[in-house]
């Protein structure tokens, strides 16, 4: 019946430093949609973004978002990309499962405090 993920929203308190630190710290496309609303594109995919109060059929909250993001990069070029952008790594690198199997993580947090995992299938 599923296919796969079209998109993901994340609620964030700023949606302009949301996109600045998407597009810098992991190359995302910002994009604009649907009369103004913001987005982040990557491969076949995007990330909406919505202010807390914007959307009322969920119970979304500031903070609350846990991504895993798949990477091509080489988890030290990752980690030193992020090292460069001054984004302290809150785990990793370590071992994990991914949906298609062993993968390699190092996590961290967005502005807003999302959780976000960078993976590389090894």
């Amino acid at each position: 019946m599923i296919d796969r993920i079209d998109h993901v929203v994340l609620t964030v308190r700023d949606i302009d430093a949301a996109v600045a630190f998407y597009t810098r710290v992991l190359g995302m496309e910002a994009v604009t949609f649907a009369g103004g609303r913001r987005a982040l594109a990557f491969g076949q995919q995007k990330i909406n973004l919505q202010v807390l109060g914007q959307e009322v059929r969920n119970h979304a909250c500031i903070g609350s978002g846990d991504l895993c993001l798949i990477t091509s990069w080489s988890v030290q070029d990752v980690l030193d990309r992020l090292k460069q952008e001054n984004v302290e790594v809150v785990e990793g690198p370590v071992a994990k499962s991914g949906a298609l199997g062993p993968i390699t993580s190092v996590y961290f947090n967005d502005p807003d405090g999302n959780l976000i995992e960078v993976s590389r299938y090894d």
